[in-house]
């Protein structure tokens, strides 16, 4: 059965009816995708394709953004350390800063503001041509048809892409305390180990998986109930990145207190 949106309310009860159907739609898509894995009908073509269009648009742009942030973190840190005579405490640092928070953060603002709205923008385009609505009439599910890859790959370029931003975080920061602000590189690692656990990489890994579940979902959802031609998949897409970022915010408190009540911190000042 094809999406439909509903008429127009009164904007509470309209928001209301967008979160339930949003439930509904995740609920369903992640039906979806389990039946597919396990029955092992999963389009790898489609996969591929939608992983590399993810990967090439999201890549350079996270880089070009953890770049001047690891220097920023370097330099703030330097100077603030320096006036407490704590120069040493760089990598602890880093490891609360670029590892916690700043990697699975830019790869959710890439996932959601550069790949979702190109998710939701392709799938608004379908719905509007009434592709979606032949899927329907001929038994095939849209969900099945185009969410599900799209989730997939989804979860595997930004989990991986994570991972990338750690990796170029710490080494700018590392680089640039050491090189310009003349840091010791043994204080600088040192500290980054004893505060920095390899729970803290997996819970980033947890919440970059989670925040492309969240964008991909809001994104394929307002894409498939798209209505009002061309200028009705605009404004889907803006409101997709939106309530992507607003459900990514939220997620990422969520987990990190959780995080934080679940594991004590480690390290000593």
């Amino acid at each position: 059965m094809a999406l439909e949106t509903p008429p127009a309310r009164g904007p509470v009860t309209d928001a209301l009816n967008q979160a339930g159907m949003l439930l509904a739609f995740s609920v369903r898509a992640t039906a979806a995708t389990l039946r597919v894995l396990v029955r092992r009908k999963l389009s790898w073509r489609e996969l591929v394709e939608q992983a590399w269009f993810l990967a090439s648009v999201t890549t350079m742009p996270a880089l070009l953004v953890t770049i001047p942030l690891g220097v920023v973190v370097a330099l703030n840190v330097g100077s603030m350390a320096g006036q407490l005579g704590a120069e040493g405490y760089g990598g602890a640092v880093v490891a609360f800063v670029i590892v916690a928070q700043a990697s699975p953060l830019i790869c959710a603002l890439m996932i959601s503001g550069v790949g979702g709205s190109a998710m939701c923008a392709d799938l608004g385009a379908r719905t509007i041509r009434e592709e979606v609505d032949a899927l329907e009439v001929m038994g095939i599910s849209a969900v099945e048809r185009f969410v599900v890859a799209r989730l997939v790959a989804a979860v595997l370029v930004t989990t991986a892409l994570a991972c990338l931003v750690m990796a170029v975080g710490i080494s700018v920061s590392f680089a640039f305390q050491v090189a310009v602000l003349g840091d010791s590189p043994g204080s600088f690692l040192g500290m980054l180990t004893q505060f920095s656990r390899v729970t803290d990489f997996a819970v980033a890994e947890v919440k970059a998986a989670a925040f492309a579940v969240l964008a991909t979902l809001v994104s394929s959802f307002k894409g498939l109930t798209a209505k009002g031609g061309p200028r009705g998949v605009g404004d889907a897409v803006n409101e997709a990145v939106v309530m992507s970022f607003i459900l990514v915010f939220v997620a990422n408190t969520v987990i990190t207190e959780l995080y934080s009540a679940i594991v004590p911190a480690r390290g000593e000042y």
